[in-house]
């Protein structure tokens, strides 16, 4: 396989087959992120994507789940990327899942029936970064989309049977902003019901637009037991009806929780409120890093 430039995939593609679709995201512009920022957005010919595959083909036995990469690969028309999935149904017919990133707007532009035409053909599984439920903050660093458009795009995937996975950011709106980030990503959480909800911790790589902010005094940074308060805020808030595998257990994060929304919402708000009593508890900066 070729790839361009540094690749990146949730967590749990850690075992996953990585083809690089496109060359960096097409929106590029959120102001605390910098991992495409070296990237000038493209869409591989689909001529190299095929030959990827079959390049993988001639290298691993067995392939279980394959990661389309890089930041959107879902901006493709339907027609690339069934061109995409039918080879790969040929060449892996023991792959289980194909997997893919794609922004609120990605989903929305598909019609209900390209979205099932994509499930039907193995796409079973999209992660997104919502980032934040606050429109507040949704502007402030950039993301140039409504909470209504996600909320909408998440219940789109979901209502045609495409598992979706969404990712939000504790710490984003800083001492400023943290109570309605926290209780507005709760409730967004609540109306979406996505398969899957995760919550990192903001991490800054000293490049990144956001930066100007803080070092201006514009925004101030969450201390960790800033941070474990405003989880334990957002978890008050989350209440969806169909159960929700929830994570926080990322390398960023202060304090590792797993469990169900809403099933294991009283556990784990009891785990934050052991953490708050007991700030021993929570991981030290040095570990955040590995």
């Amino acid at each position: 396989m070729r790839y361009e430039g540094s690749i990146y995939r949730p967590p749990s593609e850690a075992y996953s087959l990585l083809i690089q679709v496109t060359i960096g995201c097409s929106h590029n512009t959120c102001t605390f992120c910098t991992m495409f920022k070296d990237k000038k957005f493209r869409v591989r010919p689909i001529k190299e994507v095929l030959e990827d595959l079959e390049m993988a083909r001639r290298t691993y036995p067995v392939v279980e789940k394959i990661f389309l990469c890089d930041g959107d690969a879902l901006c493709l028309s339907n027609e690339k990327l069934m061109q995409i999935l039918t080879r790969i149904s040929e060449l892996f017919p023991e792959c289980k899942r194909v997997s893919v990133y794609g922004t609120a707007r990605d989903i929305n532009r598909k019609s209900d029936v390209e979205l099932k035409e994509l499930l039907d053909a193995g796409m079973e599984m999209i992660y997104m970064g919502a980032e934040s439920g606050s429109q507040e903050v949704l502007d402030k660093i950039h993301k140039d989309v409504t909470v209504r458009e996600q909320i909408d795009a998440v219940k789109k995937a979901e209502n045609v049977g495409i598992k979706t996975s969404v990712t939000f950011i504790s710490g984003l709106a800083g001492l400023e902003g943290w109570e309605n980030h926290a209780i507005e990503t709760g409730k967004m959480i609540t109306e979406m019901n996505a398969s899957y909800a995760s919550l990192l911790t903001l991490m800054l790589d000293p490049a990144a637009p956001i930066m100007k902010d803080i070092e201006s005094g514009e925004m101030t940074l969450l201390t960790p037991e800033q941070v474990v308060g405003e989880t334990y805020l957002l978890l008050e808030n989350a209440m969806p009806k169909k159960s929700c595998v929830f994570r926080s257990n990322h390398a960023s994060n202060y304090i590792s929780l797993r469990g169900n929304l809403p099933e294991d919402r009283q556990r784990m708000l009891a785990q934050l409120k052991v953490a708050m009593e007991n700030t021993g508890l929570l991981k030290d900066e040095r570990f955040r890093m590995l």
